[in-house]
């Protein structure tokens, strides 16, 4: 077997791996403790929702998780699985995070990168979704229709910023740059980000404050924001805004990089999954012949 060195250098056997599993099962000692290994090599600042999605999907996949899995296993694993093809994918990007750690420097188990299982398992296809945001009227509707002055602001500073849900319940008074309309904000991955706003959230965020002095964090929305949805019928929830943010900049001539950091995105990919519903005939808006 290509991991037999592998093994004896840690005094640990192969895992027999029968599949499909039947039901979810407990982890095995051994696995425990790579599980263990695995998430405590994980960087800080890794969301809880993250660690949260990881942790499900590794416990769910018990019989493909171990020392001398074959990315054959795993492929058949992922092939019967009873759920969509997203959710594939799920599972898929679940054990390649997992066996591209098991299989580096930084596991400590000294195994060879080439001998990682998942460089044979091809990633599942996904249907690329056009997800839904909102246009700017859209937006302005729905601060108009916010029943008061802290949902208006709220709103507002979703779509002028793109911020995060977790970005904006983690702002404080101090955090709001008034001269250059900036907020200081804590990003995934525990970084630090300034999110811009305009002059609209800036009159709306002012008048909320002259009402309401807090003493800690501003925010209290995801209600709010449901009951929104239902009064209107438009989709209103923070990645909503989000993707209406990176649209409507991407819709008015704004470059994907200058989105990428206005977003504070760490990559082209993620503005380009934001912005799919932008069409050949927005883009044509702003094309200028090369030669005039």
């Amino acid at each position: 077997m290509a991991y037999a060195t592998d093994l004896k250098s840690v005094g640990l056997r192969p895992l027999r791996v029968q599949l499909p599993p039947s039901a979810p099962q407990k982890l095995t000692k051994v696995n425990q403790k790579l599980t263990n290994d695995f998430f405590q090599s994980r960087r800080d600042g890794l969301s809880p929702e993250t660690l949260k999605f990881y942790r499900g999907y590794l416990n769910l996949s018990e019989s493909v998780i171990g020392i001398g899995v074959s990315g054959q296993q795993i492929t058949q694993f992922i092939s019967t699985l009873q759920c969509s093809s997203a959710g594939k994918h799920a599972y898929y990007r679940t054990l390649r995070a997992f066996y591209n750690w098991l299989y580096s420097p930084k596991s400590g188990y000294g195994f060879k990168a080439q001998n990682n299982p998942m460089l044979m398992v091809d990633s599942p296809k996904v249907q690329r979704k056009i997800l839904p945001s909102l246009t700017a009227e859209q937006v302005s509707s729905l601060i108009n229709q916010a029943e008061s002055v802290r949902d208006k602001a709220i709103i507002s500073l979703f779509c002028d910023s793109g911020l995060r849900l977790s970005e904006v319940v983690s702002i404080k008074p101090k955090d709001i740059d008034w001269d250059n309309r900036l907020i200081k904000v804590w990003c995934k991955g525990n970084k630090e980000g300034l999110a811009p706003f305009g002059d609209r959230t800036e009159s709306l965020l002012r008048e909320w404050l002259f009402q309401y002095q807090p003493n800690g964090n501003l925010w209290g929305i995801v209600r709010m924001l449901n009951t929104l949805k239902e009064k209107t019928g438009l989709k209103c929830n923070a990645h909503t805004f989000r993707r209406s943010f990176a649209t409507i900049l991407a819709n008015s001539g704004v470059d994907s990089i200058h989105i990428m950091r206005l977003g504070r995105w760490e990559s082209i990919q993620m503005v380009e999954r934001y912005t799919r519903s932008v069409t050949f005939e927005d883009s044509m808006k702003h094309y200028r012949a090369p030669l005039g």
